[in-house]
């Protein structure tokens, strides 16, 4: 009612009030924190039910992984791309979203900016060992592999990484990056998911504290892909090729962890620092050189920002 008396009405087809902002809801909807913990629930209960089920047939055995293998870790990581995937979908369900606003459209799948990608993560790792070998701390000293076996071991080997870019950059790149970028921002979101990204890899036998420190870099550097050019085809490539040329190509430790039918045999000689130690190149100084240059030339290439989660705030 106005003073006068007289009844006020909304003119016809204003939209409605917003509703008012709560601990659970913000401006943009459910609160991203919220939206972050029905997602990890998801996973964790997929992964459950599933840890629950090799119970059940008497396959839960340790799951520590000594060598890799293209089966072992395709298996481990297409696991965890799926479970990851279905999350996403369900959230994007509860969201009103499409599955593509968190990182992997379909569209640009496995064209120009995955291929560049990596291009571009094969020659950054020979760039690191070429250091070493500067530096005499590395030698090729023959084929590990022949024959058939070559074929073989190269499509059994590229299938593997091209998941291992998938689970890894979807699982820390994916929706969580999209959903913690709407609360706190872009960059925050992506100094936390690498932290986060270097902890997962802490496990990993015979890592060292710099060999996580490169891995912290990698995340980022993989959250600078996604900003510029808008989805993770890119980091997803170049997370393959550097793994690729780094477990196969090379036949160089992984995080610590020995490769299974590589194409080169190798040696190191040095210091820890020179060479990377147990843990492989990721660990040695030349790696955040490298990822500093390709993070140089990235950025003269692809000069604007295209990453912009709905939302904002919330």
């Amino acid at each position: 009612m106005s003073d006068s008396g007289t009844a006020i009405f909304p003119e016809p087809g204003s939209p409605p009030p917003p509703a008012p902002n709560t601990i659970f809801r913000g401006s943009t909807g459910l609160r991203a924190g919220w939206r972050l913990l029905i997602f990890l629930a998801i996973v964790a209960a997929l992964f459950v039910a599933l840890f629950a089920a090799l119970r059940r047939f008497g396959r839960g055995g340790g799951m520590g992984m000594t060598m890799l293998t293209p089966i072992g870790l395709g298996i481990s990581e297409g696991t965890i791309f799926l479970f990851t995937s279905i999350a996403a979908l369900a959230m994007a369900r509860i969201e009103r979203r499409k599955y593509r606003q968190y990182g992997l459209p379909g569209r640009p799948a496995f064209r120009k900016n995955f291929w560049i990608g990596t291009l571009a993560g094969f020659l950054a790792i020979s760039g690191s060992l070429l250091g070493i070998f500067a530096l005499r701390g590395f030698h090729l000293t023959g084929m590990a592999i022949h024959g058939r076996t070559i074929v073989t071991a190269i499509a059994a080997w590229s299938a593997a990484f091209v998941l291992v870019g998938l689970a890894e950059e979807f699982a820390f790149r994916g929706y969580l990056q999209f959903t913690l970028t709407t609360g706190i921002g872009f960059w925050p979101s992506a100094v936390l998911l690498s932290a986060l990204f270097g902890l997962a890899h802490a496990g990993n036998p015979g890592e060292s504290k710099f060999g996580l420190f490169s891995v912290v870099l990698f995340g980022l550097l993989f959250c600078f892909f996604l900003r510029r050019t808008g989805n993770l085809w890119w980091a997803v490539g170049f997370h393959a090729g550097w793994d690729w040329g780094q477990t196969f190509f090379y036949g160089v430790p992984d995080s610590g962890i020995l490769p299974y039918h590589n194409l080169f045999n190798c040696t190191f000689n040095g210091p820890n620092w020179l060479t990377g130690g147990s843990v492989g190149p990721e660990a040695c100084v030349f790696t955040p050189i490298v990822l500093g240059i390709v993070a140089i030339l990235f950025s003269r290439v692809y000069r604007q920002n295209q990453y912009y989660p709905f939302g904002g705030q919330s």
